[in-house]
């Protein structure tokens, strides 16, 4: 009877990323949701990430004689076991009270790395405490006029530092604000808007109530514990005041100047765009739209790839997020020029239904996926992708 329930139990449990999509729905309210799952104006860029995985078919050879495939990557000179990183993503802490500090720990017992974002739950000295691994921090370019154009952005960067964060990434597609249509109709604008049908949905949900009063992860921490700028924290409350719509090339050089390891510029999705940050001293690229959350209409990740892959694979690492839900878009991302993914959402849909350990989960799914479509296609390793093992979903093999 014992190992009769085991086996039910087991047979509850998520299997896919999709799985754990349709709990973490059901564990937050509508006011998070939208935060976490949507994206802005008519959600066109959204769609179009997941879309464009499903216009390349994966070329399969057989008896290759390869046993487990090699599946380690290296990123900004640290080794993961497999070439999935976490994704910078604000305010975790809504999905989960373990917030950024749960998903780094998430992430290094599945054997990679996090990028933190600046806009964490949890601060940047709260997240070094609770690791071991010296994890990504990600930089928004924020500025205060009252302090100076890069105050704030020097004191950030010394705090990183002597945290031990190892690359710095530094996000340069917000200039202001997308317009996040769904998060506005639910409240969830700057600052949130509470009435009595929102509180009532969020009610529905007790366990995240009881973790919203008792952790209380609902602000950008590092900017609360940030002493040296006091004057900058109360313009965070306003985030279309902290944003610098007037950023040029020479802000990121600064940025350079001041930060001498690994550093990664977030938001690339033109060839022109990628070629100019590695002429500034980039080390890596990031090719991203923010998950659908910033420009509409914008083009898909992993469309842009193949001509910035062109323009400046072999200068620089490139990783690429938006859309990657199985481990089939992890290898066609691979072939396209990407060094290795980063993953946002789903880790949410694991901290929301699961807390670290479904983040983790949701790590070890796309692992196994990975493995078995390497497989699948006769290949050993990680360096034997290439364009060669794609074929364009409207090409007829004959």
């Amino acid at each position: 009877m014992t190992a009769f329930r085991y086996r039910l139990a087991s047979s509850r449990a998520p299997i896919s990323i999709e799985d754990y999509r349709v709990r973490a729905r059901r564990a937050l309210p509508d006011m998070v949701w939208a935060y976490v799952d949507y994206g802005a104006d008519d959600m066109q860029t959204l769609r179009a990430n997941r879309a464009a995985f499903g216009r390349w078919n994966l070329r399969a050879r057989v008896l290759t004689g390869h046993a487990r495939p090699e599946i380690e990557a290296t990123v900004a000179g640290s080794a993961i076991s497999l070439p999935v990183l976490l994704a910078p993503t604000g305010l975790v802490g809504l999905s989960h009270w373990s917030g950024e500090r749960g998903a780094a720990q998430a992430a290094e017992r599945a054997g990679t790395l996090s990028i933190m974002s600046a806009g964490s739950s949890y601060s940047l000295e709260e997240i070094a405490a609770a690791t071991r691994r010296d994890h990504f921090f990600q930089l928004y370019l924020w500025a205060d006029r009252r302090l100076g154009r890069h105050d704030l952005t020097a004191s950030l960067l010394d705090r990183a530092r002597a945290a031990g964060f190892r690359a710095l990434v530094v996000t340069v597609d917000v200039p202001t604000r997308g317009n996040r249509e769904s998060e506005r109709r639910r409240g969830m604008g700057n600052p949130p808007v509470l009435t009595p049908r929102r509180i009532v949905n969020a009610a529905r949900h007790p366990r995240w109530c009881v973790a919203l009063v008792r952790h209380q992860r609902i602000s950008m921490r590092t900017f609360v514990d940030e002493g040296g700028a006091r004057a900058a924290v109360r313009s965070m409350t306003d985030h279309e005041r902290a944003l610098c719509p007037d950023l040029t090339w020479d802000d990121l050089a600064t940025v350079r100047q001041l930060w001498q390891g690994p550093l990664f510029v977030k938001g690339i999705l033109d060839a022109d765009d990628a070629e100019r940050a590695i002429d500034l001293g980039a080390t890596g690229l990031v090719v991203s739209n923010h998950g659908g959350r910033q420009l509409d209409c914008a083009p898909a990740t992993l469309d842009a790839l193949p001509a910035i892959a062109g323009r400046v694979g072999g200068r620089a690492e490139i990783l690429l997020d938006g859309g990657i839900r199985r481990g089939t878009d992890i290898v066609k991302a691979l072939c396209l020029g990407a060094t290795a993914v980063c993953i946002g959402r789903p880790y949410l849909y694991g901290l929301a239904a699961g807390g670290p350990a479904g983040a983790q989960h949701v790590i070890e799914i796309l692992r196994e996926e990975l493995s078995r479509c390497l497989s699948l296609m006769g290949v050993g390793r990680l360096s034997e992708l290439s364009r060669s093992c794609l074929i364009p979903a409207n090409t007829t093999v004959t």
